[in-house]
C-alpha cells in the first residue's frame, strides 16, 4: 500500500483467499484493505494515538439519512454528551480533494452538526471548525486534541 502523510502506525493484517484485510480496532473485525480503507485506518490511529481521542467515542462507517437518501460516513467522533465533535471524510490517495468533497461532508454535517470537519486522502489533510450559528467555517492547521 502507498505510504501516507501520517505517522507510522502498527497494523494487523490477514491474508484470506488472496485478499488482504486490515484489523479495524473500532469495528473489532478485519476489513478488506482497499485504498480508502488504508486512509481510514491511518486516520483512526491518528485520532487515537496523536489526538488522544478515546476509542469508545469513535464510530466508523455508519449509515445516516441525508435528504431521505442513505449515506455512509467514514469516521465520527462523539463528545461525551453524545453530540458530534468531528466528522472525517476519507478518500483514496489517488482521489483529488475538491469542492465536491467539501460539499459531501457539508451535506453530512447538515444532519450531524459536528463542531469540526476533517477531509483527507491520506496525502492532504484539511481541517475546519464550524460556526453553526452563523453557517460559516474556518480552516485550521489541525484539529484540537481531546479534552475531557
Amino acid at each position: 500500500m502507498q505510504e501516507l502523510n501520517f505517522s507510522k502506525f502498527p497494523f494487523r493484517f490477514k491474508n484470506s483467499e488472496n485478499k488482504i484485510s486490515i484489523f479495524d480496532c473500532i469495528r473489532k473485525k478485519f476489513v478488506i484493505l482497499q485504498p480508502e480503507e488504508w486512509v481510514r485506518q491511518h486516520c483512526v490511529q491518528f485520532l487515537i494515538k496523536e489526538k488522544k481521542y478515546p476509542q469508545s467515542l469513535i464510530n466508523v462507517e455508519k449509515v445516516l439519512k441525508v435528504n431521505n437518501l442513505s449515506k455512509r460516513y467514514d469516521i465520527v467522533v462523539f463528545n461525551s454528551d453524545g453530540t458530534i465533535h468531528l466528522i472525517v471524510e476519507c478518500k483514496a490517495p489517488q482521489i483529488t480533494i475538491n469542492q465536491e468533497t467539501f460539499d459531501q461532508i457539508a451535506r453530512y454535517n447538515l444532519v450531524l452538526n459536528a463542531t469540526y470537519l476533517m477531509v483527507t486522502n491520506g496525502i492532504n489533510h484539511y481541517y475546519c471548525q464550524m460556526d453553526l450559528k452563523n453557517e460559516r467555517y474556518q480552516f485550521l492547521e489541525s484539529i484540537p486534541e481531546y479534552k475531557k
